[in-house]
């Protein structure tokens, strides 16, 4: 059996939920993913597709993940996205590894020596080796093996990443270990406007604090995430919203004003342009598929 069918066959215990495999920070996905539950702040990670296809948008461009291809998502980054069942309708299937920067450091330092570049996107798609798609499945077997996990789990998982940096997203994975990198100020200015969500804030202030120009800040920060600051900052705050409003009572006025918002007018022509269709009708549609799911 090769690689890819087996780890499709290990996958089908998965739910349409993120779900533990007792791995540590691997998870897995199966079926129907509802929409709502993909528009999402993705941490940085490695995702294989193995079945089905999953189309993700982040900023203005659409990736077209399907079977045996993976990303290497770099920071954390607010996207939408929708899965595509296989096509004799067979389930979405999918893996997820978040990505340790210490591990990574700690490869590099012992058996990689090529300087990062910086990376020409913050994300992409490349075909999985066999030999890659050999690493995912003997870390992902341990599943049935979990007397074997802490003595073998990080050793796969460090094969799994030498893999990654020897193949063509290599540079995108150097950068995240490399605290000097422009990746890593980016990171720390992403971390500082998703704990600040509700402040604005200066460009040039983040760029200061970044240690580069506001033109050249700009250029980075657009190349990794898909967007402008106050965009990234604008995506944020609406997702943050739409989680309010579906697990809470409040108002669109009430939720518009905590996620810092100062016109509710402005935040429902926005909203409405990222979801489809105005808060109150979105989290209603929502809160109606939830229910009829249980």
């Amino acid at each position: 059996m090769d690689a890819l069918t087996e780890l499709k066959q290990l996958t089908l215990q998965a739910s349409t939920q993120p779900t533990e495999t007792g791995i540590p920070g691997l998870v897995m996905i199966q079926g129907l993913v509802p929409e709502h539950q993909l528009a999402a702040v993705y941490e940085p990670m490695i995702g294989l597709t193995l079945q089905g296809r999953k189309l993700l948008t982040i900023g203005d461009k659409l990736f077209n993940c399907g079977p045996g291809e993976y990303f290497v998502l770099p920071v954390d980054l607010p996207a939408t996205a929708l899965v595509q069942q296989g096509p004799q309708g067979e389930p979405y299937l999918s893996l997820g590894l978040s990505i340790k920067p210490e591990r990574l450091l700690s490869l590099l330092e012992e058996q990689l020596t090529t300087e990062p570049g910086l990376p020409a996107a913050g994300f992409g798609l490349s075909p999985a080796s066999a030999e890659l798609l050999d690493a995912w499945r003997r870390l992902f077997k341990l599943m049935h093996h979990p007397e074997d996990i802490p003595a073998l789990a990080a050793a796969y998982e460090r094969e799994i990443l030498y893999r990654v940096l020897k193949g063509p997203q290599g540079d995108l994975l150097r950068a995240i270990a490399s605290p000097e990198s422009a990746l890593a100020e980016i990171r720390n200015s992403i971390s500082w406007i998703r704990s600040h969500l509700t402040e604005s804030f200066q460009v040039e202030r983040l760029a200061q604090q970044a240690g580069m120009s506001e033109s050249v800040f700009y250029r980075h920060f657009r190349s990794i995430t898909g967007l402008s600051p106050i965009q990234f900052q604008k995506r944020m705050r609406l997702l943050e919203a739409r989680k309010s409003l579906i697990s809470s009572q409040q108002s669109a006025a009430q939720v518009a004003w905590a996620v810092g918002y100062e016109s509710v007018t402005q935040f429902n022509r926005e909203y409405s342009r990222m979801f489809g269709s105005p808060p109150a009708t979105d989290a209603s549609r929502i809160r109606r598929e939830l229910a009829l799911s249980r």
